[in-house]
């Protein structure tokens, strides 16, 4: 029993090992893309002569995913804010450029998603800080011990 109890666990971590590796390689690349992606947007404007709020926006989208690799380097968690972040900038970036096109309810469709998406964040935040998880708690006082 002892002997394919540390068996199994050998495999376990060997395969956790490998799906990291995968995972950071994964996060290398969409790094690296998103870095070449922003170079290829500045260069963009710079060619054109012209920063449109469209523009902007884009640049933003960029900031945050690389701010989510980054965060996830840091911490080895990915907190779930982020995504929700780029979310109502990519909905913001598409009421912006689409205004024109768009109906009085896709607007008011696109404007309750943003404010949901808001809600949504600030109900993550409180919950955080009011059931902060027990690592997080006991990284604000070290000092009690369970």
């Amino acid at each position: 029993m002892d002997i394919q109890s540390h068996a199994f666990d050998r495999i376990r971590r060997f395969l956790s090992g490998g799906l990291d590796l995968i995972e950071y390689v994964g996060l290398l690349v969409i790094a690296f893309a998103t870095t070449a992606a922003m170079f290829h947007e500045v260069t963009s404007m710079f060619d054109a002569k012209w920063v449109a709020l469209a523009d902007l926006l884009l640049m933003f989208l960029y900031l945050e995913v690389l701010a989510m690799i980054g965060q996830y380097f840091k911490s080895g968690h990915l907190p779930v804010r982020y995504p929700l972040y780029i979310a109502m900038v990519a909905l913001a970036r598409y009421m912006i450029l689409d205004l024109k096109d768009m109906s009085e309810w896709r607007m008011l469709a696109v404007a309750a998603a943003v404010l949901l998406l808001t809600l949504a964040v600030l109900a993550i935040r409180y919950g955080h800080t009011r059931f902060p998880y027990r690592e997080d708690a006991q990284s604000e006082k070290p000092y009690v011990r369970e």
